[in-house]
């Protein structure tokens, strides 16, 4: 007798154990049940406060890492709902997105609830498709500064500005000098060259692109229902439907989210800053600064 044929009367034992036992397991241990592992992308980019952290890589790498690992996983999903912020922290999560799509060969759906704009289009354009809410924003593909003038405000409190540089650049768009057209001038090549980066991204991730370049390339924002006309989404739709139609009423979607701690808070990390020690210093008001700065980021979109 051949050890093949021996051991055949084992195997088809233990497969009738798993037929018998499958249906008292928890639906995520049984074969054949699809599962898609949901990562949710939520806030400012990069604009990261003691009180509040915002979105970079070093806060999302471990959760997507996570949701890549997933055994079994047909796709990963990301639930994203961001006005933008920082290029290169949008960049560098786009990038580590697409590292781990290729690297398990996982195709990733996400699903924009109120908007993925400027920054948060970037990340949205890391997946294989755009789903969106009719009411969703989606685009702003632009780059954006702004800063005040505070040298008439000054000159009226009698306050002389003094500043001491090595470098004669150093001062540059100092907010309590007059503006110089150079420094001017000087930002918005920076800004330009940022601009023909995240063209060319969108151009390489969209390749159905259909409504005209001066307008979807000119920062402005649209819905779903004009987005989808231009090409920059796929479909108009919600998770739940989406991923039970391509993957069956049982599909589990499990949300992945940050270690936590036993009392259910984020454990220490990079970037996280002691409370008193940031309280005992000038941090409120840095603070106060940044929550304004990221209220008028959703308020752009009207949020």
């Amino acid at each position: 007798m051949t050890e093949t044929k021996a051991t055949e009367p084992v195997r088809q034992l233990f497969a009738r154990g798993r037929e018998l036992i499958s249906p008292l397991l928890p639906k995520r241990m049984r074969a054949g049940i699809p599962i898609v592992p949901v990562v949710r992308l939520a806030g400012v980019i990069g604009m990261s406060t003691p009180l509040k952290q915002g979105l970079t890589l070093a806060g999302a790498a471990r959760v997507l890492d996570r949701a890549f690992g997933f055994k079994r996983a047909k796709a990963v999903a990301l639930v994203l709902n961001s006005p933008g912020g920082s290029a290169v922290q949008s960049h560098l999560m786009f990038r580590r997105i697409r590292q781990l799509a290729d690297e398990k060969n996982l195709p990733v759906i996400a699903f924009v609830e109120d908007v993925a704009a400027s920054g948060g289009y970037m990340l949205a354009c890391a997946a294989d498709e755009i789903v969106c809410d009719p009411s969703s924003i989606v685009g702003s593909i632009g780059v954006i500064g702004a800063s005040f003038g505070f040298q008439e405000a000054i000159g009226r409190l009698g306050i002389e500005r003094r500043i001491y540089t090595a470098g004669e650049r150093k001062s540059t768009l100092d907010p309590f000098l007059p503006e110089n057209p150079e420094d001017v001038a000087h930002l918005k090549a920076i800004q330009q060259e940022i601009h023909q980066t995240f063209i060319g991204l969108v151009k390489d991730r969209r390749r159905n692109l259909s409504g005209p370049e001066n307008t979807m390339f000119s920062g402005d924002y649209w819905t779903a229902k004009t987005a989808l006309g231009y090409g920059l989404i796929d479909r108009i739709g919600d998770m739940r439907s989406v991923l039970r139609e391509r993957y069956g009423k049982d599909v589990l979607t499990p949300l992945v989210q940050g270690e936590r701690s036993w009392f259910g808070r984020p454990l220490p990390g990079v970037g996280r800053v002691d409370m008193g020690d940031m309280l005992g210093r000038a941090g409120l008001a840095d603070e106060l600064i940044s929550a304004v700065e990221a209220r008028a980021l959703w308020a752009r979109y009207g949020l």
